[in-house]
């Protein structure tokens, strides 16, 4: 690699911090995807923390590496820097407009690797991240980790709104617990019941210096 070339990959990154989510809400404090990623990766290594503790003695389970699933986690919303946060009513109302939200999502995933330096091992490795396959049993099931730390994320964010007295967000409170009822993980369900319920705590709560 020469070392007088530039390249903008990592600071086109960095400008998932002016990318708002939950555009259609009146929220109380707004939140970018960028700190969105952190918090999605934080629970996912903890989901795959918990999963592979839980199948540890689980003949033929899947066990993936929790920094593995982290790194995708990090980097999962990041085409959303050219896509855009759209919202969840509009990306799933039907099968076409997802199918099209996809094909623009992998667009914005080579449009992003171009901004690498032209080394087929390192675009191959960012590529990966930005547009992780699903084909492996193992691929899948991280793919449902993420998505459940994603939707813990929102879950959460809806838990502060609450806790802030913005009643904006009690339906999709409500209809986000649902679906991560719904997809019947048991480490995220321990998340839940475990982890979850200090978010909407005072700071004095949270450390135990109230009791």
């Amino acid at each position: 690699m020469d070392n007088k070339e530039e390249f903008g990959f990592f600071a086109m990154l960095d400008r998932m911090q002016y990318i708002e989510r939950w555009a259609l809400m009146r929220n109380s404090r707004t939140e970018n995807i960028k700190e969105h990623s952190f918090d999605v990766a934080v629970i996912a290594h903890c989901l795959t923390v918990l999963h592979n503790n839980f199948e540890k003695d689980t003949d033929g389970a899947i066990l993936p590496d929790p920094y593995k699933v982290q790194a995708y986690a990090l980097y999962h919303d990041c085409t959303e820097i050219l896509t855009g946060d759209l919202p969840t009513p509009i990306k799933y109302r039907n099968q076409e407009i997802t199918k099209a939200y996809k094909e623009v999502e992998s667009e914005a995933a080579a449009s992003l690797i171009e901004l690498l330096p032209e080394d087929p091992e390192m675009r191959a490795k960012y590529l990966d991240l930005l547009a992780p396959g699903n084909a492996t049993e193992e691929e899948k099931y991280i793919h449902k980790l993420v998505k459940a730390a994603d939707k813990i994320s929102a879950y959460i964010k809806c838990l502060r709104e609450e806790s802030s007295g913005n009643a904006e967000f009690s339906a999709a409170k409500e209809s986000t617990g649902r679906l991560i009822r719904e997809m019947n993980m048991p480490e995220a369900q321990y998340f839940m019941d475990h982890f979850v319920p200090s978010y909407g705590y005072t700071l004095d709560r949270i450390t135990g210096r109230d009791s």
